[in-house]
């Protein structure tokens, strides 16, 4: 199953971040129809509470004057709403994909991670590509959302060796590493991590990972294109341990990108994709088959 998001898709996903100039306030709501893939995980979690109630995120349109453009900056929301006090902490920005304190700040960094995502899926595939899951214990320690997938440069012969590779020997002088070390699976979520759950926390599912659970997010893994064996219990999540300081000399942020999840209809307001698996990420039922 693909689920990367249509050029009409992503591009109205953009539109509405730099229009944006709101604030988030959550409310419940009513029960509302539920997309077939949304219903499908559901049937098969048992009434798990979290997959089970509903809610729904009300925007409020800003007030007063001043300050720049929404989008993924709306108070409180990605990029933040107002500059943040200095960190001692400073992100190489060849290294590492994130978002500042300013308003709309993720806007542009989402944008560039998903063009770099669409230049290497078209030289490779699934073959080069990891998908992504965050896990909010605090929220239910029980559950995974999908957030998306990452990608990365891969040598030719990986390339080469894998069926499912779209790589061709006429294309190997579009293979042009701009770093110089091929990124692993690994670096491709650790360089994005902060945008990868900025995004997650702020723009896909506040509900579950904003406000109280945001301190306790974690990063799964499983490989590419992998949603449906996922969903029926086929194979475990596998955990991403480590940080920016794990990221090798020679690795560079321009050779991986990200392809975010996009809710549409009423997934945003019941929430997409997502599993249950224990605390190792292994599935808490047996497999099955459609």
């Amino acid at each position: 199953m693909d689920r990367r998001p249509t050029a009409s898709r992503r591009t109205a996903l953009f539109a509405g971040l730099l229009l944006s100039q709101s604030s988030t306030a959550f409310q419940s709501s009513s029960q509302a129809a539920v997309s077939p893939l949304s219903a499908f995980c559901q049937n098969n979690n048992s009434n798990h509470p979290s997959l089970t109630t509903q809610t729904r995120l009300d925007a409020k349109k800003k007030t007063g004057g001043g300050g720049g453009g929404g989008g993924f900056g709306s108070s409180g929301g990605f990029g933040g709403a107002a500059k943040k006090k200095s960190s001692s902490v400073v992100l190489d920005p060849s290294k590492n994909r994130s978002v500042s304190g300013y308003t709309g700040s993720g806007t542009k960094v989402l944008a560039t991670a998903a063009n770099n995502f669409d230049r290497i899926r078209k030289l490779f595939g699934k073959t080069a590509t990891t998908d992504v899951y965050v896990r909010s214990p605090l929220n239910d320690e029980s559950v995974f959302w999908f957030v998306g997938k990452v990608i990365r440069m891969i040598t030719d012969q990986e390339a080469e060796a894998d069926d499912n590779s779209n790589w061709r020997p006429n294309t190997t002088t579009e293979n042009v590493l701009v770093g110089t070390v091929y990124p692993t699976e690994v670096e491709a979520i650790l360089s994005q991590e902060r945008l990868i759950l900025e995004y997650a926390k702020n723009q896909l599912r506040p509900q579950n990972m904003g406000g109280p659970y945001s301190s306790a997010l974690e990063l799964w893994s499983a490989p590419g294109d992998s949603e449906m064996d996922v969903v029926q219990n086929k194979i475990a999540l596998v955990k991403v341990d480590g940080s920016s300081k794990d990221l090798r000399e020679g690795f560079h942020v321009k050779d991986v990108g990200y392809n975010p999840e996009i809710y549409v209809g009423d997934e945003k307001e019941k929430g997409g994709l997502r599993v249950v698996r224990d605390a190792e990420g292994r599935p808490v039922k047996p497999a099955f088959d459609i």
